[in-house]
């Protein structure tokens, strides 16, 4: 589709002087329609001239709050990106290493019942384009007829009176409304941004669904490190338990030391049962987001044994490009502002151009014949004098539409920034919390060995040792905790960054107007990132 480009103002100038005018419309459709088809079709080739201009504002992206770095990237030893790296590429679950991941994640575009959804919304946004589009071509619609008829005999003056007559019809008819003041032309504008929006809604879809069932994987990885533990913890503790009882029938020891290592021992065993809940819970979530059921679906245990991983970050102005909902939001300003050119539109008059014509007689030996032809050419031309504000109303309701989208524009990129800072400083106090906690496991450890040696040696009652083991555990499994917060960190950053996706894989008009086949999903699911 040719550009759209502003009204000339001497013609929008005329254009409202005429309608304020009205009296001239009449002169203006008969002179028209009185000079024979030779002037109408002059007429009509004026008008398609005129079909190049669209009144209302031309799109200029608003600006966003951008800074100038992170904020808490500062005093972290991470550098920022170079530019060769300033986003990750493609499939950016493969960062983690972990092939069982890589597969599920490649299941989520294919199965997701989320992402369905959001493709078939696209599917619809792109038919609409073609639906205004057509608004820039003639209708022509035709008909067939055939009637018997029968006149009273007392209407005089009447030729057909007292008789019965057969009609045979057949005709065609033809209308275009030239869009002299662009009021399609911003419909279709509008339309091909919403359906950019719509493309950019399955891409955050998409991106939230992968990093969602990144962090349940981790979260479900996280539990079975921390199932490991509470085996090889429960494995000790029999020990301590068969310990205490060979103790006790030696002699050396109590009925309450036996009673309290069996206690730790039964309490753990009830620990490492619970994780269970937990583990069936993500094992399920996991298979409904790669759209299978959760009855047919199992993963085998493995302890997380991922790092997380701290994304290039780049600089702040790269995020609005690398976002799926902020590129969805500026789509929407587009549309928005485009809907204050259709509104300002309806303050000018419409030019309809119609034509019929067809065969039709009475006689069906003379209805295919040259004679029985008929036909009717003529411009209309129609404009709106007084709706009591009605008009002014809509472009009013357009123009806040437009405020509004605008305001959510820059709410979508602070929070967007938020999101970044937020998991930036997560990772970087977790890195330090991880370093502190994995201190006190060792020195937990180092304490329970040297409690359980006391109380080998008799010096020591089993409590001291129950104590120390309890402390053991508990710091143990903080630092399981810590590491699958890292890792929730770690997506959540990814996720905040885009993702391997960024701006360029919009679809572009062309491509809304003309999809390659490709299960008719957007671009920006069906093709690899550019890199």
């Amino acid at each position: 589709m040719r550009p759209v480009r502003p009204c000339p103002p001497a013609l929008v100038t005329l254009a409202a002087a005429a309608v304020r005018a009205g009296a001239g419309v009449g002169s203006v459709i008969r002179s028209v329609a009185g000079a024979g088809p030779a002037s109408a079709a002059a007429a009509i080739a004026a008008a398609a001239l005129l079909t190049a201009c669209a009144v209302g504002p031309d799109y200029v992206r608003p600006a966003a709050p951008t800074p100038a770095t992170y904020k808490e990237l500062e005093g972290t030893g991470w550098k920022p990106a170079e530019p060769a790296d300033t986003q990750l590429r493609g499939a950016w679950w493969e960062v983690y290493q972990d092939p069982a991941l890589n597969a599920l994640e490649e299941q989520v575009a294919k199965a997701n019942q989320n992402v369905k959804a959001a493709e078939a919304s696209f599917r619809s946004a792109r038919a609409a384009v073609a639906g205004f589009r057509s608004q820039f071509f003639p209708v022509v619609t035709y008909s067939a007829d055939y009637s018997r008829t029968r006149s009273s005999e007392n209407i005089e003056f009447k030729s057909t009176a007292g008789r019965t007559l057969n009609d045979y019809l057949v005709g065609a008819d033809a209308t275009w409304e030239p869009d002299l003041w662009g009021r399609v032309s911003r419909s279709v504008e509008g339309a091909k941004a919403n359906a950019q929006a719509s493309a950019a809604d399955v891409q955050s879809i998409l991106l939230s669904m992968q990093a969602e069932l990144a962090t349940d994987y981790f979260e479900l990885r996280g539990i079975d490190r921390e199932q490991q533990l509470l085996d090889d913890t429960i494995l000790a503790y029999k020990d301590a338990v068969e310990l205490t009882q060979n103790r006790l029938n030696g002699g050396i020891a109590t009925d309450a030391d036996v009673a309290q290592a069996q206690t730790q021992l039964r309490t753990t065993e009830a620990q490492q049962i619970d994780l269970g809940v937990q583990r069936a819970q993500l094992e399920h979530a996991i298979a409904i987001l790669t759209g299978q059921p959760p009855a047919t679906f199992s993963l085998p245990v493995a302890p997380l044994a991922a790092v997380p991983v701290v994304a290039p970050t780049g600089v702040p102005s790269a995020l609005l490009e690398r976002r799926p909902d902020i590129a969805s939001a500026e789509r929407q300003m587009v549309n928005t502002n485009a809907q204050i050119g259709v509104a300002t539109a309806a303050f000018f008059p419409n030019l309809l151009l119609s034509v019929t014509g067809g065969l039709e007689a009475t006689n069906y030996s003379q209805w295919l014949l040259a004679p029985s032809r008929f036909w009717s050419l003529g411009p209309t031309i129609a404009g709106t004098l007084l709706d009591f504000g009605a008009r002014s109303a809509q472009k009013a309701q357009a123009q806040a539409n437009y405020d509004e989208s605008v305001a959510q524009y820059r709410q979508t990129v602070l929070n967007a920034f938020g999101q970044v800072e937020d998991n930036l400083a997560a990772l970087r106090v977790l890195e330090r919390e991880a370093k502190a906690q994995d201190e006190a496991v060792s020195a937990a450890q180092r304490s329970l060995a040297i409690l359980n040696d006391r109380y080998k040696n008799g010096a020591i009652t089993y409590l001291d040792v129950v104590v120390a083991q309890t402390t053991a555990l508990t710091n143990e499994v903080q630092a399981v905790t810590i590491a699958r917060r890292q890792m929730a960190a770690s997506v959540a950053l990814i996720k905040a960054l885009g993702g391997g996706w960024d701006v360029s894989q919009l679809p572009t008009d062309e491509q809304i107007v003309h999809p390659p086949d490709a299960d008719d999903k957007p671009a920006s699911v069906t093709q690899a990132p550019r890199g």
